[in-house]
């Protein structure tokens, strides 16, 4: 009986929704890569509207807006959860771990660290905010895996403003875009890691720019095939149909409603909730 009991307590766990937050639209990247990789399972959706960009924030609020975000996403409940954003992965994982013991958490910033070509003389360029390239949590990573990888790291602080304003895929993104990637800095690296979840929407555009000299390395897709394999390792993965979607923010803005149809179309149910 008990040993039922184990295998349906296992099974109702396997079907609960993973929690996954970003400070606005960014982190819609990697639920839509989630969504394509994991189709069984369920989400539910936290954009912080009311404090972003995170990037802009000192340390220790993005600690208190994640550690805040995460177990409100864990009380949901939510069987995981996804830091679907760069500075926040930089500067509160640890912090989020530690504030929901016994729940997996995943951050941005490992699976691409993971999926570096460690070439001879390979020379890695990050891109991000201002607090993820100060934090030079990329460049500790990468240089603890491969201590001969030379790393060039550039704040591209304009860009997640730009995205997240609905500025991209026009003129006013390729001349900002252009200006970033022309720095003599980013002129000489192999490989380029979009160290932000907003950029894989103007991943097509940076691509243009270098053409196939460069390896872009996308975040939202490493990500979700990274939290598969997480997934089914853990026997956490669904192996039903998925139930929900749910989108939550905490401020409504019409910028965030039309980017989350964009990727998950006109039937999402986006819900304004404060939880401060």
């Amino acid at each position: 009986m008990i040993y039922g009991g184990l295998l349906y307590f296992s099974q109702v766990k396997k079907q609960l929704p993973i929690g996954i937050f970003d400070s606005g639209i960014g982190g819609l990247t990697v639920a839509s890569a989630m969504r394509k990789e994991l189709p069984n399972e369920s989400i539910i959706y936290y954009g912080d509207t009311l404090h972003l960009p995170y990037g802009e924030k000192p340390s220790n609020s993005v600690r208190e807006y994640a550690t805040g975000i995460s177990k409100f996403l864990v009380d949901y409940p939510c069987k995981a959860v996804v830091i679907a954003c760069n500075t926040a992965s930089a500067v509160a994982f640890n912090a989020v771990r530690e504030a929901n013991p016994g729940v997996p958490i995943f951050n941005v910033i490992d699976p691409v660290v993971n999926a570096i070509d460690p070439a001879e003389k390979a020379v890695i360029g990050v891109i991000g905010t201002r607090t993820t390239i100060r934090s030079a949590v990329y460049e500790q990573k990468i240089r603890a895996q491969y201590p001969d990888i030379e790393v060039h790291s550039m704040a591209t602080p304009l860009l997640a403003h730009m995205i997240e304003e609905g500025f991209f895929k026009n003129k006013i993104s390729e001349t900002v875009l252009h200006k970033y990637l022309d720095d003599p800095l980013l002129n000489a690296v192999d490989q380029l890691i979009l160290g932000c979840t907003h950029y894989p929407l103007i991943e097509e555009e940076i691509r243009a720019f270098y053409g196939d000299r460069v390896r872009v390395l996308n975040s939202a897709e490493l990500v979700a095939k990274s939290l598969k394999a997480s997934l089914l390792e853990l026997n956490l993965a669904n192996n039903q149909n998925h139930v929900l979607d749910h989108f939550l923010v905490s401020e409504y803005t019409k910028s965030f409603e039309q980017s989350a149809r964009f990727f998950f179309g006109e039937a999402i149910h986006l819900e304004a909730r404060n939880i401060w």
